[in-house]
């Protein structure tokens, strides 16, 4: 299982992100762009997701994804159930999701640096 604070840890690393706590809920945002949400009882994190992609990978998984509710659907966004996570796959989804907010030459220069 993984954890709001095994997120933390990783988003972290990312250049321009940083943490806020917006009615009670733990957000993860470059600039004025959400990227990363949890619920409030931290089981659910909500991830930028592309639009196009998402039914299929509910549809894959079940289980582990779920579709943000209706007033989301117009957002890039999904939903991740974090009991059912393991840490490579939510390693996988945080970088994806902040990779799609931040421009390429930062992601480029991060990539770089991690090696």
């Amino acid at each position: 299982m993984v954890t709001v604070e095994d997120v933390r840890r990783l988003a972290a690393t990312f250049p321009r992100s940083s943490e806020h706590l917006i009615r009670d809920r733990v957000k993860f945002r470059v600039g004025a762009i959400v990227y990363l949400a949890f619920s409030r009882d931290e089981t659910l994190m909500g991830f930028a997701f592309p639009k196009e992609e998402r039914a299929a990978l509910v549809a894959a998984e079940p289980e582990t994804f779920l579709l943000p509710p209706e007033s989301d659907m117009r957002f890039n966004w999904v939903v991740a159930r974090m009991a059912v996570l393991d840490p490579e796959e939510m390693r996988e989804l945080v970088v994806e999701a902040w990779r799609m907010v931040v421009p390429k030459k930062v992601h480029a220069a991060y990539l770089a640096g991690s090696r």
